[in-house]
């Protein structure tokens, strides 16, 4: 049971007498002190239940601001003593708690003070008693829950119950495993930029943070890799019931520390099938992954190989196995320090591959491979992923890599001539007018013509990117139909650049 002033009037031995509104009698008391100076707040720290004789007030008293300071110190409630400084409390003193708000009773001179210290007192070690007896119970009921089959989702039904609330665990790619009770997955939505901040952090913290009608507790996972439980309710969060979701944390923990293990056999057979497949046994390293994974990427395939900063690499290595899961098929396997993946040649799962590609992870792709060729299509993924590391920029197609070998054919002086008199109407007009003519035909070519792909990577719309390339057609007085201008602006744009100091065609 609370301290709170309504407990306080029900013990009849206390004789406690209330002079406010009922509505303002269980606000929680955290201490009981005893003060006749004009101002005690400077002794407070808010909470408290002041006890007062009102030694030094008379008429002269500014009633109004002595209980505007109690209120704006947070004070539970003032508790007056009659029969010694005063037969009656004060009218005005009652006038003014009565304004502010504040919570106001009478103490009989019969009751010392000491008494409703005592009852306080006793009253907070009830409630911190009741508090650990709620926690311990509820430890019991989790770890019980977690034993037997399905026992995640027995241990989130016994968070939901013990704590009122609602709860969501989240995979390591923000999906939605479980949901308690299954409307609560409509919350994902307002908590995404929430528990991406959490699964960022690098130690095991928590956070909680506002909802729509309440608040809610994200606690991350971390034997689960980038797993976030997400507890939410109406009412706030006491220390009990932080306890209690650290508690379903641990067993949660425990409960998945098997999986941990299984998830680190399955990666290290992933990348033993990848050297299988490396090795010129591609087939039997096929047969296998399907046997034990399921369905995998049929020919013809791309390899994806992504290399960076190690948090980075681990946190795409889940993201992966999830988005696989949903949309696969999609082998991914771990060696050397990359994070591989073989997928369809389609461009669907290509671009969504690339676009994984970003600050601190660098991507190389291959060209189209058969399954027999897997190592070429390794060897040439890593190259590319080498050259975007060495470049700084995000993906680079290996394809790329061999329109940049034909410029070693030729006088660097004259290839630069060549690009720059191609480009230049291009350039100048991109120059004059903060325009995008030469990424926009850039990324157009790298797409082969597709539009929406094209505008899709350069962030703006179809119709925008078509009048760039019309624009461009018209600078070059060509039209890009043609095959024989596109192959020469691919080898312009990835021409090497070098000072000329106006000494070209001198």
């Amino acid at each position: 049971m609370p301290a709170t002033l309504r407990n306080l009037l029900a013990d009849r031995a206390l004789g406690v007498r209330p002079l406010c509104a009922d509505t303002l009698l269980d606000h929680p008391i955290s201490w009981a002190h005893i003060s006749e100076l004009d101002d005690p707040t400077v002794y407070l720290d808010g909470g408290e239940l002041l006890l007062t004789t009102g030694l030094g007030m008379d008429e002269r008293t500014d009633h109004d601001a002595f209980v505007g300071r109690l209120v704006g110190h947070g004070l539970a409630g003032l508790g007056f003593g009659t029969g010694l400084s005063h037969e009656v409390v004060p009218q005005p003193l009652v006038e003014a708690a009565e304004r502010r708000g504040l919570a106001l009773v009478e103490i009989p001179e019969r009751t010392p003070f000491i008494a409703i210290t005592k009852a306080v007192s006793a009253a907070l070690a009830a409630e911190a008693y009741a508090q650990v007896v709620r926690t311990d119970e509820a430890q019991r009921a989790l770890t019980a829950a977690a034993l037997g089959t399905q026992g995640t989702g027995r241990v989130l039904r016994q968070l939901a119950r013990r704590l009122d609330a609602w709860v969501l665990l989240l995979d390591a790619a923000g999906r939605i495993e479980q949901a308690v009770p299954a409307t609560a997955a409509d919350r994902l939505a307002e908590l995404t930029d929430e528990i991406v901040l959490v699964r960022r952090h690098r130690g095991p913290t928590s956070r909680t943070v506002p909802t729509r009608d309440g608040r809610a507790v994200l606690q991350p996972l971390r034997l689960r890799g980038r797993a976030v439980l997400a507890v939410g309710r109406e009412a706030g969060f006491a220390l009990a019931d932080m306890q209690i979701v650290g508690a379903a944390v641990s067993v949660l923990t425990l409960l998945h520390a098997s999986t941990a293990a299984v998830d680190e056999a399955r990666s290290e057979l992933r990348a033993a099938l990848l050297r299988m497949a490396l090795a010129g046994q591609a087939d039997a390293a096929r047969d296998i992954a399907v046997a034990l994974e399921g369905p995998q990427p049929s020919p013809p395939l791309r390899v994806v190989a992504f290399r960076g900063r190690g948090p980075e690499l681990a946190e795409l290595a889940d993201t992966l196995d999830a988005w696989g899961a949903e949309h696969g098929p999609l082998f991914i396997a771990e060696l050397d320090g990359a994070v591989v993946a073989l997928a369809g040649a389609e461009d669907r799962a290509v671009d969504w591959l690339g676009a994984l590609a970003g600050p601190g992870v660098h991507a190389g792709v291959s060209q189209p491979i058969g399954l027999a060729e897997v190592a070429a299509g390794f060897a040439q993924a890593d190259r590319a992923v080498a050259a975007a590391q060495r470049t700084g920029v995000p993906l680079v197609r290996f394809v790329e890599l061999t329109a940049g070998r034909l410029h070693e054919l030729l006088p660097a002086a004259d290839t630069a001539v060549f690009a720059d008199t191609l480009l230049g109407p291009l350039r100048c007009y991109d120059a004059e007018h903060g325009a995008r003519l030469v990424e926009s035909l850039q990324e157009w070519l790298s797409r082969h013509g597709q539009w929406d792909a094209a505008a899709a990577r350069l962030g703006v719309h179809r119709h925008t990117l078509r009048a760039r390339i019309r624009r461009a057609e018209t600078l070059l007085g060509r039209s890009l139909d043609c095959p024989g201008l596109r192959a020469e602006l691919w080898f312009a744009l990835h021409a090497p650049v070098v000072p000329t100091n106006g000494t070209f065609g001198q």
